[in-house]
């Protein structure tokens, strides 16, 4: 999966620059009329607001991506974020990045694995985890790793994307290739408190923000990708499937 977003990150500054933000879009409602580029923001934000962290904070981004969200956490509260990744080449843009926006001393990022932390126990006030447990292969081990680095009393907030039910008895043939061409697995909701609760976490807050999301998202992606040739996936394979949703999820270490 590492190299998978080392080969992302390089096709993309190869054709120009790289998107900051490696996520969906939050919308108020589905004929909102906010572009993209703000309401990617706004999803960074719907995560940030209930970290509950201030000025000199700790937050741990796992899944950082190329450092995007990390950067906006930083400017919303004054915490120090640190981000990590298993793709090398995301580190070093994000460091780069970060530099650029004069958060170097507020923001670190590491090539590190989610499932083994290179942190002490009780290291972070906060954690967040923007679309990627959907690439881990264990998500028990991870949501360990993040109650393991959590203080007591911090938070973990996080989303997934997921099937909604009522589920059909086949499943759709565009999640099963969205599935494959990503490498990602989707979770059951009615199963995520259990998990974490297994974990060691408190659940605070699960919530389906389908409706705010996932179908303007990819009608989006869908116009701006075009006829493009040669993708492994189309986004408008999955316009109109109701069943393929998000959720955010908000826990705490007790």
């Amino acid at each position: 999966m590492g190299r998978l977003y080392d080969d992302l990150l390089e096709a993309e500054l190869e054709g120009g620059a790289a998107d900051p933000n490696l996520h969906i879009g939050y919308w108020d409602t589905p004929d909102s009329p906010v572009p993209r580029a703000e309401a990617v923001v706004r999803f960074t934000d719907e995560h940030v607001r209930r970290l509950h962290v201030t000025t000199g904070d700790r937050v741990l981004d796992m899944g950082c991506g190329v450092g995007g969200p990390a950067l906006r956490a930083v400017d919303l509260t004054g915490a120090h974020v640190t981000g990590i990744s298993i793709s090398a080449a995301q580190i070093t843009h994000a460091t780069h990045l970060a530099k650029s926006a004069g958060h170097a001393d507020n923001t670190k990022f590491l090539h590190a694995d989610a499932m083994a932390l290179p942190f002490p126990d009780s290291s972070f006030d906060a954690v967040m985890a923007i679309e990627s447990l959907i690439h881990m292969p264990d998500r028990e081990r991870v949501l360990n790793e993040a109650r393991r680095v959590l203080r007591p009393g911090g938070r973990l907030v996080l989303t997934e994307l997921f099937e909604r039910a009522p589920r059909p008895t086949r499943r759709h043939p565009a999640i099963t290739e969205f599935c494959r061409a990503s490498m990602v697995s989707l979770p059951n909701a009615d199963d995520y408190p259990a998990l974490l609760h297994r974990a060691g976490l408190r659940l605070r807050e699960l919530l389906d923000i389908t409706d705010h999301t996932v179908q303007r998202n990819f009608r989006e992606l869908a116009d701006l990708v075009g006829d493009a040739k040669g993708l492994l996936f189309h986004p408008r394979d999955l316009v109109g499937v109701p069943e393929f949703g998000c959720f955010l999820a908000v826990a705490e270490h007790p």
